[in-house]
């Protein structure tokens, strides 16, 4: 079972649009240290969609050099052919990742049933634990509870990374799935009901930013302070607002950039993030104690 604050990690640029190895393997060693549950190397916030195959693989043993032993590593190998994710669940799998976050598949628009036979499929061709990514906001269709619940059938796909917003999911996918289905928000400004609704964690992004705060978030939630929940929700909702006022990863390399982090530099079509939302992120950053007046 996965909880927890889990980071779905940025992938760092050189200025010549290389991926900046010693800056990536750095910034997962320090998520570690700051308290993150476990990483989540090249998903959507990683910009898996501008990586070649050599890349995206290069990514996932990257960050299990540092983290393997350490926390889970969950490797981000969804795709909108059925036949390109289970090849990089494959490599997943080969590298010694813990689980694959596999998206349902984008644009393409599958019905239910075309959303079961392509998980099936990568269950089938694989040995690794599967979580199933679903986001309508990018992926366009929205899979149901009941094919959740099907799919939480086969022996390896053991949960969700749940990023409707819709907070009547969890409870119903608990009973539906059981609550031994791993459910994990795809949401930071909605991790608080989403836990009070029988879920165990969040892939997050402003965990990138925020680790320390985020893991005391969820470490509180495991002790039962509520009060302590309550005041880092309302510490951190600012900047979780803040890493979405672009398209994300924009904002949050931005962040991780004022932080001394890593680069901003991201890759066509992402572009730099306007001067407003600038001021926005750098405000949220100050009010929330990251960076300093």
């Amino acid at each position: 079972m996965f909880k927890g604050s889990i980071t779905a990690l940025i992938t760092p640029f050189t200025q010549d649009g290389a991926i900046d190895e010693k800056a990536f393997q750095s910034f997962v060693d320090w998520q570690l240290k700051q308290g993150t549950t476990g990483v989540v190397p090249v998903g959507t916030t990683g910009e898996s969609p501008t990586l070649s195959h050599a890349e995206h693989h290069r990514v996932v043993e990257l960050a299990l050099e540092v983290a393997k032993g350490r926390g889970p590593v969950i490797a981000g190998t969804g795709s909108n052919s059925t036949a390109e994710a289970v090849s990089l669940t494959r490599h997943a799998q080969n590298a010694g990742a813990d689980a694959a976050l596999v998206v349902t598949p984008y644009y393409n628009k599958p019905t239910q049933k075309g959303l079961y036979a392509h998980f099936k499929a990568v269950h089938d061709a694989t040995d690794i634990p599967i979580l199933i990514y679903n986001i309508p906001g990018r992926s366009i269709v929205d899979m149901s509870v009941e094919t959740m619940a099907e799919l939480a059938k086969l022996p390896r796909i053991i949960g969700v990374k749940d990023a409707t917003s819709d907070l009547e999911r969890p409870a119903l996918t608990r009973l539906a799935a059981g609550a031994d289905f791993c459910q994990l928000s795809g949401e930071d400004g909605t991790i608080v009901p989403f836990l009070a609704q029988g879920g165990h964690g969040c892939i997050s992004v402003t965990s990138n930013i925020a680790p320390k705060l985020c893991a005391e978030l969820h470490a509180a939630w495991a002790a039962g302070n509520i009060a302590k929940v309550q005041e880092l929700n309302y510490r951190l909702m600012p900047v979780h607002k803040a890493m979405f006022c672009e398209a994300s990863p924009g904002p949050v390399k931005y962040a991780a950039e004022l932080l001394g982090l890593c680069g901003s530099h991201m890759r066509l079509p992402m572009v730099e993030i306007a001067d407003e939302s600038k001021r926005k992120v750098e405000a949220a950053l100050k009010g929330a104690g990251l960076l300093g007046h």
